[in-house]
């Protein structure tokens, strides 16, 4: 989006990490994850921050980024590699007639973990294989740690986290196809034993109850919904982005949204429904501020209305 002024802004989901507001609790969760090399599950409704935190730690850490975003037609291996039965298909039906059949290595694209536990031979492999599908993000940073993202989890059937309990345990699985061990690459460089090179984050909005046995391997963590105090700590953090300074209008704008998120949010639960998150409130406050809308009038309460309210979920009486 550019503004009148010829000012870019970032898109409303920008995933580039640049922007978290993150808290002791969430920081010792990351710690805690690299201590034991155990995946970190984050919990919380929609919109709580649990998909900005990976992008985050791997930009301030200078880590490689992957992220796969699940959904209910997600395979077990499609993490691991993806094998293009189609074109071997073809390539069979071509040799027939005298042309020479690739070995079936050549029909193996890595998927998101093969990256980066060993972007070694994944880049060896050639096709389309060689190529990191992040390296917009990677080319500068640390080849030997990563951080990955396996986002809303529990979209998918209940055997593709049980598929991954020997992968992330062990850092290593087997191509079917070829029957080639993919294994953790040693570090190039110094590494302290004590921790993980590698974080796995996965996000769960709990629409679909996870394995035991997967939770088990896993440290969990719950976002809470952020209190006003919170919003406001991130409201200043956009407002900044947007604009490379926070004025004072806007950081009382801010906290009067906070304000009447709440509001908003006891109102929803009293009526049974959804209330509005705290990717929500960012919206609302990057409206207002884009279009001069002030709270209490009436271009508030249409806002309120599309932005917070989704007011299609609620009785028209009951505003």
């Amino acid at each position: 989006m550019t503004t009148g002024e010829g000012q870019v802004f970032p898109s409303p989901d920008r995933g580039d990490g640049r922007i978290y507001v993150l808290t002791r609790e969430i920081d010792e969760a990351v710690d805690v994850a690299l201590a034991t090399g155990r995946p970190l599950l984050l919990r919380g409704r929609p919109g709580s921050g649990k998909s900005s935190l990976a992008p985050f730690v791997a930009y301030q850490r200078g880590w490689r980024y992957y992220e796969y975003v699940v959904s209910h037609r997600t395979q077990p291996q499609d993490l691991l590699w993806h094998y293009d039965s189609v074109r071997r298909l073809a390539d069979a039906q071509a040799s027939v007639n005298g042309d020479e059949r690739p070995d079936d290595a050549s029909y193996v694209r890595p998927g998101i973990l093969w990256w980066a536990l060993a972007p070694g031979s994944a880049g060896g492999l050639g096709h389309r294989g060689g190529t990191d599908p992040f390296a917009h993000i990677n080319v500068e940073r640390d080849q030997d740690r990563a951080v990955v993202l396996i986002d809303e989890i529990d979209k998918a059937e209940p055997d593709v986290p049980n598929s991954l309990l020997v992968p992330l345990g062990s850092y290593r699985f087997t191509v079917t196809q070829t029957g080639v061990e993919v294994r953790a690459e040693p570090p190039r460089g110094p590494a302290d034993q004590r921790f993980t090179r590698h974080l796995v984050v996965i996000t769960t909005n709990e629409e679909r109850e996870l394995p035991q046995a997967f939770l088990r391997r896993c440290v969990v963590l719950t976002l809470p919904d952020h209190d006003e105090a919170g919003l406001l700590r991130i409201a200043e953090q956009h407002i900044g982005d947007w604009h490379g300074s926070v004025s004072a209008p806007n950081r009382q704008l801010a906290g009067a949204l906070a304000a009447e998120l709440g509001t908003v949010r006891a109102q929803a639960a009293a009526l049974g429904v959804r209330g509005p998150s705290t990717a929500e409130y960012l919206d609302a406050l990057r409206a207002c501020i884009t279009l001069d809308i002030r709270l209490g009038t009436q271009r508030w309460e249409r806002l309120r209305d599309c932005v917070l309210l989704k007011r299609q979920q609620m009785a028209e009486d009951d505003w």
